[in-house]
This record gives structure tokens, C-alpha cells and sequence, in this order.
């Protein structure tokens, strides 16, 4: 009998498209590609010829959301876009799996989860890490109090970004904010299992003349349980990504930790009165883990996690970091209304690195990196 797959269609053909959704797919036995959406012109019939697969236009969308030849969306647009693409989707019935940050304010992840409620699909916001082994580990061994109770997070995230970049305009939502510090703002609320009541940011705009935002930002976050966490991210700095997570009894430093690739191995280093352990991992397709991971939840009808209120979450803290920013003071934060449902060991995937094409392989993308 031949196994049942997931039919994707992907909306935005960027760099992550091309260079890790895609690829990442080719690992995850239970999906295939059958379609994308872009701008059209001689990038989709280029994308066509590469793919061996339909193009569709934008404004065809609707066309390809009632077509019975496609499952589920993986939707890859600039971050403003999604609200226009995703309520469709997810009222046409069909399962989508949203790039992060989810939108760009509480009310459009809002009118998301509206339209998810009305069309009965499977949402599931791109948290690649919480199928990579060395991040789960790490939420267990701090589960468990091996650490003691965490206190403080901190972290840096940095990029130096390719100016010709779309991520390089945009505002706010199209900064190193959403764009890197939701990366630290998951992993702190996941480490912490708690949410912040407070923050405060202060940024800077290095180079106004192509930025059109903060591209070097420091936030700091209060949590109600005695915990603060901070981060660092910017668009104008060498490359780097860490945290170190410090708790009662001990700490877990940990380098890369937002990265993929065939060379990313995420280690930690776990710090007590006892003994100092180091924990290496290998490289997995973090992309192929995520999709493999989202269609057994399609093909089994399980619900996803991370859900769309945890991309809601993550997003509300997100818009009170802008807020804060354009008041130059710290910003409160109600009470959640609940949690998050947390990474579980049963969801780590270990697929091996797909092949990715260059960035100069790449149809009609400015690279994001100089």
C-alpha cells in the first residue's frame, strides 16, 4: 500500500523557502511539494522549471485554496503579509504551518485563530527548535530542577544584513526584533513554563540611511516569579547566538542555539556544585523535523504544539517590545489568559542535514546575508 502523504503548497519562494523549507521536505517521507505561490514574471517560470511543480500568482490564491490537490499551506511571506494570506487558508479548511512571528499585533493572530475555529484546519506556527534534540533536552534536564529553579536568561542573537535584503526595510516588523528576538523570547518563555508582566527595550538606529528601524536592540523582561531575562539582537553585528540560563543550583550555557544546518551542533554546557557536563548534538534537518512532525498531526488529526495562541503569545510580547520602544519607558503586560503547551521529548526528530542550495543558486532573492 503507498503511503500517505501531505500535499504543500508554499506561499512566498524567499530564501527560506528555497533554501531550507523546501530541501527540509525533501527529508520528511510523510509530504511533497505540488505547488508554490510568487510574483510570477520569469522568477515563477524559472521556480516552475527548478521545482517541476505549478506556479500560482497571488491573486490566485483562492483558486489553489479550493483545489483538492493540496492539503496544507506553508506560508513564507514578509511578516505584514501574513494576515492577508493566512485567514483565507485557514477559512478555506486547509491546514497551514506559519512562518514566525505569527502577525504583526494581537488582533490579526486573533482574527487567525478565528479563522482556523471556522475552518477546522490544523495551524501550527515554525518553531523548528522544538523538534532538534539538544533544545528538548534542555527543557527536560530544567524540568526536572537539575539547575535548580531558573532565575535569568540571557542572550545574544546577531546577524550582519545584506542591505539589498527585503529584511532590511519595513519598519519595526521588518527588524531584528520579530525577526531574531522571537527566537530568545520562545526559548525563555518555554525555559521559564511563565510569561512576562514587563518590558523594557532601547534600541538604535546605526545607519538610518538603510534601516528603517532599531537594528541593534536590548530588551529586558520581568517576569512574576522573581525571574528577569534580557537579549540582545541586531542586524549590524557579527554572527553570534548564545544564552545562559542561570538558575538556584547550577546553569546551562548553550552555543549555537538558534541555528540550522549540515554544521549546527547545538551544545550545551550544564554547570552545578556537582560536576560540569557537556552535551553535543549532532546535526538534524531542523526544517524536515518540523514538516515531518506537522503531518503526522495532519495524518493522525492530533493537535499541533506550538499552537497559534503560543505564535499569539509570543507576538503580544513582541508588540509591547515596540511599544516600549516608541514610549521610551518599560510596557506592562496583562496576565496571560493561559500557557503555552510546552516541547515534549515525543516530538524531537534526528532526520539527517538535507543538501541546500547556495545563495547563489537561489531564483530572484537577495541573500540575507553580507
Amino acid at each position: 500500500m503507498q503511503k500517505k502523504t501531505v500535499k504543500y503548497a508554499v506561499v512566498g519562494m524567499g530564501q527560506i523557502a528555497q533554501q531550507s523549507f523546501i530541501p527540509g521536505l525533501s527529508r520528511a517521507d510523510n509530504s511533497e511539494l505540488v505547488a508554490f505561490v510568487s510574483s510570477g514574471g520569469e522568477k515563477s517560470d524559472a521556480l516552475e522549471k527548478q521545482y517541476n511543480v505549478p506556479s500560482y500568482r497571488y491573486e490566485d490564491l483562492d483558486r489553489l485554496i479550493a483545489s483538492q490537490d493540496v492539503d496544507a499551506f506553508y506560508l513564507a511571506t514578509p511578516n505584514e503579509r501574513h494576515i492577508e494570506h493566512a485567514v483565507p487558508i485557514l477559512e478555506g479548511g486547509k491546514h497551514l504551518l506559519i512562518e514566525k512571528p505569527m502577525a504583526t499585533s494581537v488582533e490579526e493572530c486573533e482574527a487567525i485563530l478565528a479563522a482556523q475555529k471556522k475552518g477546522g484546519g490544523k495551524l501550527m506556527v515554525a518553531y523548528r527548535l522544538h523538534f532538534e534534540p539538544g533544545t528538548v533536552d534542555l527543557v527536560e534536564r530544567v524540568k526536572k530542577g537539575q539547575i535548580g529553579d531558573p532565575v535569568s536568561f540571557n542572550s545574544t542573537f546577531s546577524q550582519d544584513v545584506n542591505l539589498n535584503n527585503h529584511r532590511a526595510k519595513g519598519g519595526f516588523w521588518g527588524g531584528p526584533v520579530p525577526d531574531m528576538g522571537a527566537y530568545p523570547i520562545n526559548a525563555m518563555c518555554n525555559l521559564f513554563a511563565s510569561e512576562p508582566v514587563e518590558v523594557s527595550a532601547v534600541g538604535l538606529k546605526t545607519d538610518p540611511e538603510h534601516f528603517e528601524f532599531d537594528d541593534r536592540v536590548s530588551v529586558t523582561l520581568r517576569f512574576s516569579d522573581n525571574r528577569l531575562a534580557h537579549f540582545f539582537v541586531s542586524y549590524s553585528s557579527a554572527g553570534h547566538d548564545s544564552f545562559t540560563l542561570l538558575g538556584t543550583q547550577g546553569s546551562a550555557h548553550v552555543s549555537p542555539c538558534y541555528q540550522f544546518g549540515a554544521s549546527t551542533r547545538i551544545k550545551t554546557i550544564l554547570q552545578t556544585n556537582q560536576a560540569r557536563e557537556v552535551f553535543e548534538f549532532e546535526p538534524v534537518e531542523q526544517f524536515g523535523g518540523e514538516i515531518s512532525y506537522f503531518s503526522q498531526c495532519i495524518l493522525h488529526n492530533r493537535e499541533p504544539s506550538p499552537d497559534g495562541w503560543e505564535g499569539l503569545l509570543d507576538v503580544r510580547i513582541l508588540t509591547a517590545i515596540e511599544q516600549s520602544l516608541s514610549f521610551g519607558r518599560p510596557v506592562s503586560l496583562n496576565v496571560a489568559e493561559r500557557g503555552r503547551k510546552g516541547l515534549k521529548k515525543d516530538q524531537v526528530f534526528t532526520l539527517p542535514p538535507a543538501q541546500v542550495p547556495d545563495d547563489e543558486q537561489l531564483i530572484g532573492v537577495q541573500p540575507l546575508a553580507k
